[in-house]
């Protein structure tokens, strides 16, 4: 993704360019992050975090880590909070838990992590190896990944709540065979957070499980808002339509975030950010203004056209 999106922003900031628009204006603009909250206790946060996965699975000690530094720390410094990783992601916990050591950033973070274990005892082995590798003692989420034994493992999440070892528990999928399953725990448990994969050319989640998540007042994050490389290689070489102007859109990253973001049930899009532009740019996305349900349509109609 990252030479796709890297030809994209260069396409999209040469428009920006040509309007009399210097790039570092772009996220000048507005009064700030756009935060939403978390239903089950009111909490906001700001509406667009990082995650961590493939792109920050590096040798802890490696050079690889500083751009990862520079990335949280300038996400941070911008006003982001929201950070999303997972056991599953090799070294990402590992290398997560160091830049928020060595930056001082653990208290300035909203820091979400996963289980993904069948059974009890491997869920707690497995959770308390996610505690050392990101060197707190507090996580602020932790989620089960894509449904693995929730019988299991959410009432190992109650009791690491009710303890305060963590403040918010819930579930995750980015497969959409995985929803009928989803459905049936949001229906049957109750949840603080889900993780679900949503983008302007992916929208079955909007169906039945974001609607389903407002309903039962369930914060909602989404992964691969950009459908991993797919909706870069679908747009690289292509203008932004004129009435992305309408909502304060200027890349084609700020396109595909602020549609995931302006649906009403969207806490927090979570996409993979390892360089400090990508940050940037993606922060935009929470900036302004955003699409209106007939900007919503028009925006499907013309990645549909595509």
């Amino acid at each position: 993704m990252k030479l796709h999106r890297r030809a994209v922003l260069a396409g999209s900031f040469a428009g920006s360019l040509a309007a009399g628009l210097l790039p570092g204006r772009l996220l000048a603009q507005g009064d700030g992050l756009i935060r939403r909250p978390i239903p089950s206790t009111g909490e906001t946060v700001p509406a667009i975090g990082i995650g961590t996965s493939r792109r920050y699975d590096v040798a802890p000690d490696s050079d690889a880590v500083a751009p990862l530094r520079e990335t949280v720390a300038k996400f941070a410094s911008l006003g982001g909070t929201v950070i999303d990783t997972a056991p599953d992601y090799g070294r990402a916990e590992e290398v997560l838990g160091r830049i928020l050591k060595e930056t001082g950033l653990r208290e300035k973070v909203f820091l979400c992590s996963k289980v993904a274990a069948r059974g009890r005892e491997a869920g707690e082995a497995q959770i308390a190896q996610s505690f050392r590798r990101l060197g707190t003692d507090r996580i602020d989420l932790i989620a089960i990944h894509n449904l693995i034994d929730p019988q299991a493992q959410l009432p190992l999440l109650r009791e690491l709540k009710d303890k305060q070892r963590i403040r918010y528990l819930g579930a995750t999928t980015w497969a959409e065979g995985q929803y009928g399953d989803l459905e049936a725990l949001m229906k049957a448990e109750k949840l603080d957070v889900i993780q679900v994969n949503y983008a302007v050319d992916a929208r079955k989640a909007a169906e039945r499980i974001l609607p389903l998540a407002k309903e039962r007042g369930i914060a909602v994050m989404v992964n691969v808002p950009f459908g991993r490389e797919r909706l870069f290689t679908l747009v690289r070489g292509r203008d932004l339509p004129p009435f992305a102007a309408e909502f304060d859109c200027k890349t084609w990253p700020q396109f595909f975030l602020k549609y995931v973001l302006s649906h009403e049930a969207v806490t927090c899009p979570v996409p993979g950010t390892a360089q400090v532009r990508y940050a940037e740019d993606n922060l935009g996305a929470a900036r302004g203004r955003l699409p209106d349900a007939a900007q919503r349509r028009k925006m499907e109609e013309f990645i549909d056209g595509l």
